[in-house]
């Protein structure tokens, strides 16, 4: 596995400070909680909700508008043929990445090419 590399052009020094007065697991309990509530219609009017809005696709229609065998569609997508098939069928949903993807490769043809 390759070593990640951060890059910034803040010091360390810089970069700790900006972080000394954050108790992250305090925070993430808070998140955890307002959850919760929010889970249990118990929400204070301060929580903020963002739902993920994933767009309406066919894989069926996108990979045959591509002209594209079931095959040739998984590898550009990183799938395997039976995901594909699968998603066709309605055994399964695709992920939300792959979702997006479809959608971009759907509303631009030309990505196809780039992601061969």
């Amino acid at each position: 596995m390759n070593e990640l590399i951060f890059k910034s052009s803040l010091t360390m020094e810089e970069i700790e400070r900006n972080f000394s007065e954050m108790d992250f697991f305090s925070d993430l309990m808070d998140g955890l909680e307002e959850a919760l509530a929010y889970s249990k219609g118990k929400a204070s009017v301060e929580t903020f909700v963002r739902k993920r809005s994933l767009p309406t696709i066919n894989v069926v229609e996108i990979r045959e508008s591509l002209r594209m065998t079931q095959k040739s569609f998984a590898a550009v997508l990183g799938v395997s043929c039976r995901t594909v098939e699968a998603w066709e069928s309605g055994k399964s949903n695709p992920t939300p990445t792959a979702k997006k993807l479809m959608f971009l490769i759907q509303e631009d043809h030309t990505l196809i090419q780039k992601l061969q």
